[in-house]
C-alpha cells in the first residue's frame, strides 16, 4: 500500500467511525430524555457528540494526502452529476460542517432542544449518504473484488459497529464526570446492554457477509481470483488477525459488558470493558480496511 491508500485507509475508517457515532448518539439522547430528562440528556450526551468534531478534522486532513490539495475538494464541486468521488468529496465536507454547527449549538445552548435534536438528524442523514457515496466510488467495473455488494454493505456494518461501540466509550467517560443518581444508573445499565446486544447482532452480520463475498468472488473470473489468493495466502495472517479482534471485541467482551451491565457491579469494570471493546473493533476494522485496499486486483488500463 502507496501512502495515498494509507490516508483513504484512515479517512474511510474515521468517517464511518463519525457517521456511526452521530447516529448511535442521536438514538441514545432520544432515549436519554424519556427516561431522564433533557437536562440530564444533554448532560450525558454532550461531550460525546463533540468527540465526533476532531474524528471528523482528522479524517479530512487524511483525505488531503489522497487529495493532494485543498482546492482539489472546492474542484470536486462542478462533478457531482457525474462522479461519485465527488459526492463523497462534497458529502464529506458537508457532514463536517454540520457536526461542527451541531457541537456549536449544544455548546452555546442556543435554540430550542428540538431545533438541536432536527439540526441532529439532518447531520446523521447527511452522513449515511456520506456513506453510500463511499461505497459506491470503488463499484468499478475495472476491480472485481470492489465491485460487489459487500463494499457498501460492509462499510455501513463498519460505521454501525464502530458507532456502536464507540458511543459506549465516550458514554461510560461522560458518565463518570457526573453525579451519580438511581435514574442514571438505571439508564447507563440498559443503555449498555442494548449497545452490546447491538455489537453482537452487527459482529454476526459482519461474519455473514464475509462467507457469501469469498464465495461470489470465487465466481467472478480470474482477477477476482486473484484477489481471493492475497486475502487467504499473502494476508492470511492479517485476515485471521482481523476475525480474532472483531470477535474478541464485539463477541466475547461485548456478551461479557452485557453481563457486568445487568449487575452493574462497578463502574471502572463497566469502562474498562467498554474501552477494550473499542479499542479492539476499532483495530479489527483497520485490518479489514487494510485488507480492502491490498488485496484488490485491478483488470484492463
Amino acid at each position: 500500500m502507496n501512502t495515498r491508500e494509507w490516508a483513504l485507509l484512515i479517512f474511510s475508517v474515521l468517517v464511518q467511525l463519525a457517521v456511526g457515532m452521530m447516529l448511535v448518539l442521536l438514538i441514545v439522547r432520544s432515549y436519554a430524555v424519556r427516561k431522564l430528562s433533557e437536562e440530564k440528556a444533554s448532560q450525558l450526551t454532550a461531550m460525546p457528540f463533540y468527540a465526533v468534531v476532531p474524528i471528523m478534522i482528522l479524517a479530512l486532513i487524511a483525505s488531503l494526502f489522497h487529495l493532494g490539495k485543498v482546492v482539489h475538494i472546492i474542484g470536486a464541486v462542478p462533478n457531482l452529476g457525474t462522479s461519485w468521488m465527488s459526492r463523497e468529496v462534497v458529502f464529506a465536507v458537508t457532514f463536517m460542517i454540520l457536526t461542527v454547527v451541531f457541537a456549536f449549538l449544544q455548546w452555546r445552548k442556543i435554540g430550542s432542544a428540538g431545533l438541536l435534536m432536527t439540526i441532529g438528524w439532518i447531520t446523521a442523514i447527511v452522513g449515511l449518504v456520506l456513506i453510500y457515496c463511499m461505497g459506491m466510488t470503488y463499484m468499478l467495473p475495472a476491480q472485481p473484488a470492489w465491485n460487489t455488494l459487500a463494499t457498501p454493505i460492509n462499510f455501513y456494518l463498519a460505521a454501525l459497529l464502530l458507532g456502536v461501540l464507540g458511543t459506549g466509550a465516550v458514554l461510560v467517560a461522560s458518565y463518570a464526570m457526573m453525579k451519580k443518581d438511581v435514574a442514571l444508573d438505571e439508564f447507563i445499565k440498559s443503555t449498555f446492554q442494548m449497545i452490546a446486544i447491538a455489537g453482537i447482532v452487527l459482529l454476526g452480520l459482519e461474519f455473514l457477509v464475509l462467507p457469501l463475498y469469498m464465495a461470489f468472488l470465487s465466481t467472478q473470473g480470474t482477477a477476482a481470483l486473484h484477489s481471493l489468493s492475497l486475502m487467504f495466502n499473502a494476508y492470511g495472517v492479517v485476515l485471521a488477525f482481523r476475525l480474532i479482534l472483531v470477535f474478541a471485541g464485539a463477541g466475547l467482551l461485548g456478551t461479557y459488558l452485557y453481563r457486568r451491565a445487568s449487575v452493574f457491579s462497578g463502574e471502572k469494570t463497566l469502562a474498562n470493558l467498554a474501552y477494550s471493546a473499542f479499542a479492539l473493533v476499532l483495530l479489527s476494522e483497520i485490518l479489514a480496511r487494510f485488507l480492502f485496499y491490498a488485496t484488490h486486483y485491478r483488470i484492463g488500463i
